[in-house]
């Protein structure tokens, strides 16, 4: 696993032994970030059940002017903390649980929604930060999911934009907008 491009490409990102993280695969790490391209530059972004922090870092790499890392895994966290640092980055990781951290975070421009697909978090997460009200306006979340996973429809400003289908995978592709 590699940062594609930006000021770290070529990086080498480390990933977990065993199963209980799920890298984003490179095909829909490519998608997301041709997706996402003109929205990164300059944005906070919020990686949030980061895993390996790797979408995170792409973001980072890409000139995000800053990225924060949620992960509930002591494991996690330090592996994101060694691919940050081996990309040169310094960015907050924080061990603490998603739901909880969305309670009082502050706003964003991206939001990254990952969590393990058989979890059923992808309803609550929304729902916190439809009522939180975290992201900027004109700001994007962007979910991944198995393809078949229902994902729910938020209520405005939050409007579901786009869903795209990779194989076994969706992302699911959220803004928030003022509609007059």
């Amino acid at each position: 696993m590699r940062v594609i491009t930006g000021s770290a490409r070529g990086r080498k990102l480390k990933t977990p032994e065993g199963m209980d993280i799920r890298p984003t695969t490179d095909n829909v790490k490519e998608s997301v970030f041709n997706i996402l391209q003109f929205d990164i530059e300059g944005r906070r972004v919020l990686d949030l059940f980061a895993g390996t922090g790797q979408l995170g870092i792409e973001c980072l790499s890409r000139g995000a002017r800053e990225a924060v890392f949620i992960d509930r895994s002591r494991d996690a966290v330090k592996i994101i903390r060694e691919n940050l640092k081996a990309c040169g980055f310094s960015a907050p990781v924080l061990q603490q649980d998603a739901l909880a951290y969305l309670n009082g975070c502050g706003k964003f421009d991206l939001i990254l929604v990952d969590p393990p697909y058989d979890a059923g978090l992808y309803d609550t997460v929304l729902e916190k930060i439809n009522s939180f009200d975290i992201l900027s306006d004109g700001g994007i979340i962007l979910c991944e999911s198995r393809q078949e996973t229902p994902m729910p429809d938020m209520r405005a400003p939050y409007f579901l934009r786009k869903q795209y289908r990779y194989g076994k995978v969706k992302l699911s592709l959220y803004s928030k907008e003022s509609r007059p």
